[in-house]
């Protein structure tokens, strides 16, 4: 029986260090620093440990091409143990995704695209109505229930086209009818933003709000428009979704300083942007967060408990003794370093999120 000791580890809420013993893949205790034993002792000491990372925001169908990557570089390979691949498939491709998530290490969950077709043919899948499926979908969701958590539309006017607002109807009926929220993509208009945001209820996702193209959150006096202030107070959830062209500084900082802050920190990382950025990981991520002024322990909730409650399993949010080994562990380096968004504006970062490795079960990977 294999018993492996974190030794000398902290939580971002406390300054006090402590060894974490996992045996067989499960926690078993938490131990004053330095008294824990164990067959594999692995020296802590400058790192921080949290409930392993969610990523709500991926594409992790490694032949897509260009949203495409491997689920384990984004995933434990860069400190998170669970993502959520947001619509890379629809009805007609679920099964391969799902089929790659079993050999994974990372954990891999999805939202189901309400086009059949998804990403992988072509990046206008909601541009033909005849692509949604209403009946498809909900046998699909119904065979993968465990796996989907949520459905996914892209509305933007490069993906709709001359459909227009029709698709956001259409995903928001498939979503009643199958009692699963709903992420939405938004982007340049049309449809515009205020139509999108009014059309949403408790528990949807809006993703890519803090995008800095024309129809975004702020209105021509640099204020945040009131539909955002409206859906916030129905309970509409919201997820950064970094991607190639959907973050602003400006519009991160103004949105902060009028007090609307993230419910989730994600990504949108697929290969393209993992490797030549401006993603590169949610870590990089998580540290432009901190440079617009945000705390550790802000930023990392973003990724743990807010992210795990959203999902209904707060077994992924949490250290606890008896549950399952599914932790991060991660260091705050201070290292000067040129942050860039997707407009190519920058800010200096004084110090960096570094990941340092990931545990589920009896896995680890050092990062």
């Amino acid at each position: 029986m294999h018993t492996r000791v974190l030794r000398a580890v902290r939580t971002v809420h406390s300054e006090e260090r402590f060894d974490l013993v996992i045996r067989q893949g499960q926690i078993t205790a938490i131990e004053q620093s330095g008294s824990a034993t164990g067959d594999e002792v692995i020296d802590c000491s400058g790192q921080y440990v949290s409930s392993g990372w969610i990523d709500m925001h991926v594409h992790a169908m490694d032949s897509y091409q260009p949203y495409g990557d491997d689920a384990d570089k984004i995933g434990v390979g860069q400190g998170v143990t669970t993502i959520v691949d947001a619509g890379s498939c629809g009805a007609d491709h679920l099964e391969e995704l799902y089929q790659r998530s079993r050999t994974a290490k990372t954990r891999v969950l999805a939202f189901l695209n309400i086009s059949r077709i998804g990403l992988g043919l072509r990046q206008d899948e909601l541009s033909r109505a005849e692509w949604i499926d209403p009946q498809l979908a909900a046998e699909t969701i119904t065979r993968y229930r465990d796996f989907i958590v949520g459905l996914k539309a892209r509305i933007s006017r490069s993906v709709v086209k001359e459909e227009g607002i029709s698709p956001l109807s259409a995903a928001l009926l498939i979503s009643e009818q199958a009692k699963l929220p709903l992420m939405v993509h938004i982007g340049s208009g049309p449809p515009g933003i205020h139509e999108v945001l009014n059309s949403l209820r408790a528990r949807d996702i809006v993703t890519h709000y803090l995008h800095g193209k024309a129809n975004n959150i702020l209105d021509n006096h640099n204020e945040l428009i009131p539909e955002l202030n409206a859906a916030i107070r129905r309970g509409v959830h919201l997820d950064v979704g970094h991607g190639t062209a959907s973050f602003s500084f400006h519009v991160a900082e103004t949105a902060k300083d009028r007090g609307v802050h993230p419910d989730t920190i994600s990504t949108d990382i697929y290969r393209g942007n993992r490797v030549h950025g401006p993603v590169y990981s949610l870590a990089d991520v998580l540290s432009k967060f901190m440079v617009i002024g945000y705390s550790l322990a802000e930023v990392i909730d973003r990724v743990t408990k807010r992210a795990a409650d959203w999902l209904g399993r707060p077994e992924l949010g949490r250290i606890q003794v008896g549950d399952e080994a599914n932790l991060t562990l991660f260091e705050v380096v201070p290292e000067s370093r040129t942050m860039t968004d997707s407009n190519g504006d920058t800010r200096l970062a004084e110090s960096i999120i570094q990941s340092r490795g990931a545990i589920i079960g009896e896995y680890f990977y050092s990062s």
